[in-house]
């Protein structure tokens, strides 16, 4: 790893846990105004002033935005996506590059690739000649790892373990994946990845409860944090949960403790 990777990483991992807060903010591309990403500007207020460590976004969003940042609040910007839920196929297409992503200011870039999928091999090289320009501009290199065949959950340990180690064979520098639902099998996920692994969001959760158990089990698992959208930012009080996030991922805060935060 070069110099300006590793210092880009500390950007991202707090140095004394290891670990980060992450706070996706990649949808509007996808599905359009959503309640809590509308006041752009506000919500970067948010991340800053709630402790996050980084926000995963767009370039609209970044413009849209960037007299709210902070130099404690890194950007890793999303290189792939390109459909929307009106179509598409949910099917990843390079829309941005890591050149691009450094004239932002990032500290990392985003892709996903979907294991499984019946383009698997097009998603596979795609993300393995991003991970080559990311390497050659020393830019740490996020991959949203998923399994989705047809006939395995999003969150079936082996296959999101498989998934997570593809990744990183890929050239990822940072996995960010689905938590397996225990913290034995989530382990397995974090010893088999040999990088960090941030745990998503996914779909709103019904119970903030069981979101913040899914985020405490990972990190007692040895996972390195959260890569959190709209189960952060669609609750009513935004600042509080990056707040709460802060308190159970670098602050050893328990489930009981965050629940009452908020």
């Amino acid at each position: 790893m070069n110099t300006g990777k590793i210092i880009r990483m500390n950007s991202i991992f707090r140095k004394d846990t290891g670990r980060s807060v992450v706070i996706a903010i990649d949808h509007g591309g996808i599905a359009g105004p959503m309640e809590g990403i509308n006041e752009p500007g506000k919500l970067i207020e948010d991340c800053v002033a709630g402790g996050a460590d980084a926000v995963l976004t767009t370039r609209g969003f970044v413009r849209a935005a960037e007299g709210a940042f902070d130099r404690n609040l890194g950007l890793i910007l999303r290189m792939t996506g390109g459909f929307t839920i009106l179509g598409g196929g949910f099917e990843e297409e390079m829309i941005t590059s890591a050149e691009t992503a450094l004239r932002y200011g990032s500290v990392g870039a985003a892709v996903t690739v979907k294991f499984g999928h019946a383009r698997e091999g097009f998603f596979t090289r795609q993300a393995s000649v991003a991970a080559d320009m990311c390497e050659q501009w020393g830019l740490p290199l996020m991959i949203e790892a998923m399994a989705k065949r047809k006939d395995m959950k999003s969150t079936d340990p082996m296959g999101v373990k498989l998934a997570s180690r593809a990744a990183a064979e890929i050239g990822a520098d940072i996995v960010k994946t689905y938590y397996t639902g225990d913290p034995d099998s989530f382990a397995e996920v974090v010893a088999g990845s040999m990088v960090p692994v941030v745990v998503l969001g996914g779909e709103k959760s019904a119970s903030i409860e069981a979101m913040f158990n899914d985020v405490y089990y990972s990190i007692q698992a040895g996972g390195s944090g959260i890569a959190i959208g709209r189960n952060i930012w669609q609750h009513r009080n935004t600042r509080a949960m990056i707040q709460a996030m802060v308190g159970i991922v670098h602050e050893g805060w328990s489930v009981r403790q965050a629940m009452a935060h908020i």
